[in-house]
């Protein structure tokens, strides 16, 4: 009974945060003069009603330590309690059906940029912000802002940060607490955004643009303020931007951490992982460029540099903003962009996909086993640079890999049953899968015209997809319950 009270009372402070969250909407609006506020206000007193609720609830049992089931437990609830909140005041702004709210807010908070809405340009200031808020408070988790409070819980909050952190080193702390791991992690965010959205302004966008683009660009979400997402800018500049703070947002924040503390930006060429990842990048980009002067859509080298070098840290990353519509792209070039996503960013991260460094774990496993055929009697150890890898490390990685390829199988045949072709069905999953965004075909600019079972399918891949599967899966085992 005490764990439930205190599960019950941790989900209560989230709820409590998300309500307090939509005071800045609120102030959006009243600084545009919209005074219909009801789709704001209602939400937050819900919010925050229910939060106050569940607080009170478990105050009687203040102290308990949580578990590994706890945290797991916490983090699934709290994410479908978020994508739930998050959609109210889109359902009562905009319109839209309860399945499109959702699929919107949960795109949004898991930081995957798909949309159902059209006609962007049109819409209240204070709505387009919110959009774009909910994918910064996705973008590091409101689960890792909690943890920085949970002191005045008297709990530990380990269990949470394991459960949420994306990549395969969860345990790994930047500091030796891990409330200031926590603030460490959201004082770096608030940084890069500020610094994002001066760069913005400074490139020619106005304040509002700046700062709402800031959001999307740092959580790698990829939301606009615009239908035609960057191209509405016609801006080098604007890309310039972008590409920059989508590639840092991208890298481990714990690189981040260490280059400013130890006043050293050669923390990310020794980082082997930072290193694979723009490595990565740059042969994407030279690829890509050549094969679109070579096949004709581009005259000009240093045209399909720019296009190319966008779109592809724009896909890598997982932010999805775009340019041009690399969906009609020739050849094989549009497949290999969403095979790119499913690399993705650095662990430690705001960046989807699997992470490379567990591809990078794969590779080396892989020319490992190859060299043991070749010299069965030598002992050769995986080795990540001069670290050697803990063996059950490798095959954790294996069997996330294995998750991953079988959930995209499932998840692409029920996309096919809920009515897209299999093509576009593969994409889709992709795009939420990855936290990505856009597809190719139906699914290139929006969902819209999706069913809603496949647009259910998508949220269930973002939710996925946000939390690397495992932990929904965790939740889901019936020896999860029967503990």
């Amino acid at each position: 009974m005490a764990a439930v009270l205190v599960i019950g009372r941790i989900i209560g402070v989230y709820a409590l945060l998300f309500g307090v969250t939509l005071i800045t909407p609120i102030l959006v609006a009243l600084w545009y003069r919209e005074l219909d506020l009801g789709h704001f206000i209602w939400p937050m007193a819900g919010s925050l009603g229910l939060g106050a609720l569940l607080w009170l609830t478990g105050r009687p049992r203040l102290r308990h330590e949580l578990n590994v089931r706890d945290g797991y437990l916490i983090v699934a609830l709290f994410w479908l309690l978020l994508s739930l909140l998050g959609a109210w005041p889109l359902w009562m702004g905009l319109g839209l059906s309860p399945i499109d709210a959702l699929f919107e807010s949960a795109s949004g908070l898991t930081t995957t940029g798909a949309t159902v809405i059209s006609g962007l340009d049109a819409l209240p200031r204070s709505l387009l912000f919110y959009r774009q808020q909910l994918q910064w408070l996705g973008g590091m988790g409101l689960i890792v802002l909690g943890v920085a409070v949970m002191p005045m819980l008297g709990i530990a909050g380990m269990q949470l940060y394991r459960a949420e952190a994306p990549g395969p080193l969860k345990e790994e702390k930047l500091t030796p607490r891990l409330t200031q791991t926590a603030r460490a992690l959201w004082l770096i965010y608030v940084g890069l955004t500020l610094a994002c959205a001066g760069g913005y302004w400074l490139a020619g966008m106005t304040p509002f643009d700046a700062v709402a683009h800031s959001l999307a660009t740092v959580s790698t979400g990829g939301f606009s303020t615009h239908d035609a997402s960057m191209a509405y800018f016609q801006s080098s500049a604007v890309e310039a931007v972008a590409v920059v703070f989508m590639l840092l947002a991208a890298i481990n924040f714990g690189i981040h951490y260490l280059a400013w503390t130890q006043r050293d930006p050669l923390a990310y060429l020794r980082d082997l992982e930072s290193r694979t990842f723009l490595g990565f990048v740059a042969a994407m980009v030279l690829l890509i460029a050549l094969m679109l002067v070579w096949h004709g859509p581009y005259e000009q080298f240093h045209v399909s540099l720019r296009d190319a070098t966008f779109e592809v840290v724009s896909i890598v990353t997982s932010t999805g903003f775009g340019t041009v519509d690399f969906s009609h792209w020739p050849d094989f070039l549009p497949l290999l962009l969403i095979y790119a996503s499913f690399v993705g960013g650095c662990g430690g991260s705001t960046a989807g996909g699997m992470k490379v460094l567990r591809v990078l774990l794969m590779v080396k496993q892989s020319m490992l086993e190859v060299r043991q055929l070749i010299h069965p009697r030598a002992v050769q150890p995986l080795r990540l640079g001069s670290r050697i890898v803990d063996p059950r490390l490798a095959h954790s990685i294996w069997a996330f890999f294995a998750l991953y390829a079988f959930t995209v199988s499932i998840l692409t045949l029920s996309m096919i049953h809920a009515g897209l072709a299999p093509l576009d069905a593969f994409s889709a999953v992709a795009a939420c899968l990855n936290n990505l965004g856009p597809g190719l075909g139906e699914v290139a600019f929006s969902f819209q015209s999706v069913s809603d079972s496949g647009k259910l399918i998508g949220v269930s891949a973002m939710l996925l997809g946000r939390l690397e599967i495992l932990t929904i899966l965790v939740i889901l085992s019936p020896d999860f319950w029967r503990q």
